[in-house]
């Protein structure tokens, strides 16, 4: 049995690639289980700038020891994978992590340009932390100390230039078979998606399979410009590991 963390920045893919694992027959699928977690923990100004974050927190366990335990325990309706999808700004400060060196932990990044011109559609003015590219080196770093290995990175580009050949890298750095039924997927939304998804999903409700690859040109506004450039510097950290399909 295999329990899959993907840890992830938002805006970045990070749910087009639930649904191609969701498309598994074998696979059971979580969505952001530690949301309402990372609202708890956050300020009232900050957790306001998140839509429905009063639906999100009753709809989900406020305290992180219950999550970690639900997620490293037996794997829901009998099945082999378990694929979980993180964000990692959701790792909060306060948060144990001793839980998470027993999962298959993988990293999806994004070039951050892209991502924060898509993010600031729905929230403003977000730091780095907001993007979750501080908790992401943090946790690689901890988990490469802590395993004497090197998580599994990927870049968002590269599955969507490439989908079939990413995934089969991706499945064969796991341990599981490549299935095909991860290329496609029925549009809509499904009973695993949070809460929020109408507010985030719209698009991918409309999807039924990776769109291709189209380069971002739209700039990052001058007041985010020291955001941008240090969430460039942490996302070469992590760029520096990830699969090449030529490798």
């Amino acid at each position: 049995m295999t329990r899959i963390a993907m840890w992830s920045g938002p805006r970045n893919i990070s749910t087009a690639l639930m649904r191609s694992w969701g498309a598994r027959s074998d696979c059971f699928v979580s969505d952001e289980p530690l949301y309402a977690h990372y609202l708890s923990a956050i300020d009232e100004d900050k957790r306001r700038e998140h839509p429905a974050h009063e639906e999100v927190m009753r709809s989900q366990p406020t305290d992180w020891r219950e999550v970690a335990a639900y997620l490293t325990g037996p794997i829901p309706n009998g099945k082999q994978v378990w694929y979980q999808k993180h964000m990692s700004h959701h790792l909060t400060e306060g948060m144990g992590r001793d839980w998470i060196a027993g999962l298959t932990n993988c990293f999806l990044i994004r070039e951050p340009a892209a991502m924060i011109t898509s993010f600031i559609k729905i929230i403003d003015n977000p730091t780095p932390t907001d993007l979750g590219l501080p908790q992401q080196v943090e946790l690689f770093q901890w988990l490469q100390q802590q395993t004497g290995e090197t998580p599994t990175v990927i870049d968002s580009r590269d599955v969507l230039m490439d989908p079939a050949g990413m995934l089969a890298k991706v499945c064969e750095r796991v341990g599981v078979a490549f299935d095909a039924s991860m290329l496609a997927w029925e549009p809509g939304g499904r009973e695993e998606d949070g809460v929020w998804a109408p507010r985030w999903y719209s698009s991918v409700y409309q999807s039924t399979g990776f769109a291709p690859y189209q380069e971002k040109h739209e700039p990052v506004p001058e007041r985010l410009r020291g955001v941008l450039e240090e969430c460039n510097a942490l996302y070469e950290t992590l760029a520096a590991h990830k699969i090449r399909l030529e490798s």
